[in-house]
């Protein structure tokens, strides 16, 4: 068992135990606020002898009163943004509430599934269910006598992809059949919803699938650049990059529609592409958020043809537009380039299954 540090709202530190193999799909252990995560430490040790890689987080020390969720919420959309592949969230009771709300808004792209353990149900929680678009599995019974509501029932039944488990005190001959019981209810869903053999896309399924699989193809990093209407330099992170042609010299970039960076690439008769790295880590973390100034304090100049180019770049090329093409969500620029400049004793910044990767041979 290793124990590892996430960063959660604020920047407080989290602690978490870390058990199983790093190949193994993940499950997220989350006890409920104002309990360490002792509570889920004999299911965490089952859930790895089944093949599972179990994350189990210690919450923050803080009671959950009515207006301190939010803390917890962002606590938990931050663990997930920082694991490198998405996992199974378990939880219980008060910890559902937390799990509920960090999850409707776009959970399917930060975990692969849901499973509340007697969670006390609220009008929150009823009004976020329909927006919870991830595989889910309400357990009541599982660490104390079931309660079966009119809440809870409506909860389920609002639920997209839900389901739901009891689990009867008539059937339990002594206290340890309980944990037994509910170890059993976890690992069934497991098993169907993160099944440990290879996983499938399949036209009109959970997109986040298909994105994890593109995510197994090893990337460069770039940072695309050009001049907006008034002169000013603007870019973002991309790793959509590659050779078209040497003869043209041609390249392409996949942008995404909804970049604020978009509508001055489409518009650009020049850009510049910057492969990035080992040491601009930081700075592809910069050009890939918002809100901020992208190049304070980051050495740059313009090239021959008036394009920000990055300071220290393993490679940067300064191209003008050949063409420009839709592609769904994306649309594809494509420049011929008019200048290169590249230093190849340089380490690249690599990207890989959600996480910065390095490569070193200098």
């Amino acid at each position: 068992m290793a124990i590892i540090e996430y960063k959660g709202f604020g920047g407080l530190r989290l602690s978490a135990d870390v058990l199983g193999d790093e190949n193994d799909p993940a499950v997220l252990l989350l006890p409920e606020p104002g309990q360490g995560r002792e509570v889920w430490r004999a299911a965490a040790e089952a859930l790895v002898l089944s093949g599972r890689r179990v994350v189990n987080v210690e919450p923050r020390a803080s009671e959950m009163e009515a207006g301190d969720i939010a803390a917890h919420v962002e606590d938990l959309r931050a663990i997930l943004a920082q694991m490198g592949s998405r996992p199974v969230v378990a939880t219980a009771r008060r910890g559902g509430l937390v799990a509920t709300q960090a999850l409707a808004p776009d959970g399917a792209h930060l975990a692969a599934g849901l499973i509340l353990v007697d969670m006390p149900v609220s009008d929150e929680a009823v009004a976020a269910a329909p927006r919870l678009a991830l595989p889910t599995l309400v357990v009541r019974g599982g660490f104390s006598p079931a309660e079966c509501t009119a809440a809870s029932d409506a909860f389920t039944a609002a639920l997209p992809i839900g389901e739901s488990a009891d689990i009867e005190d008539r059937d339990l001959a002594f206290a340890v059949d309980r944990n037994e019981a509910l170890l059993g209810q976890l690992l069934e869903f497991l098993e169907r919803r993160q099944p440990r053999e290879a996983m499938e896309f399949k036209a009109g399924s959970d997109p986040r699938t298909l994105r994890d699989a593109m995510g197994c193809f090893a990337t460069g990093i770039t940072i695309v650049t050009a001049l907006d209407a008034s002169g000013a330099p603007a870019g973002l992170t991309a790793n959509s990059f590659t050779s078209v042609s040497l003869d043209p010299p041609l390249l392409l970039v996949c942008i995404a529609n909804t970049s604020g960076t978009a509508p001055i690439l489409r518009d650009a008769v020049h850009f510049g592409v910057n492969v990035l790295q080992i040491g601009q880590q930081p700075a592809s973390n910069r050009f890939a958020s918002k809100g901020e100034d992208r190049f304070a304090n980051l050495p740059w100049a313009p090239g021959q043809t008036g394009v920000p180019l990055l300071g220290g770049s393993l490679v940067s090329f300064e191209c003008q537009r050949e063409s420009l093409h839709e592609a769904g969500d994306h649309f594809i620029l494509v420049g011929r380039v008019v200048r290169a400049q590249f230093e190849p004793h340089r380490d690249p910044l690599l990207y890989f299954r959600g996480k910065y990767r390095r490569l070193h041979f200098a």
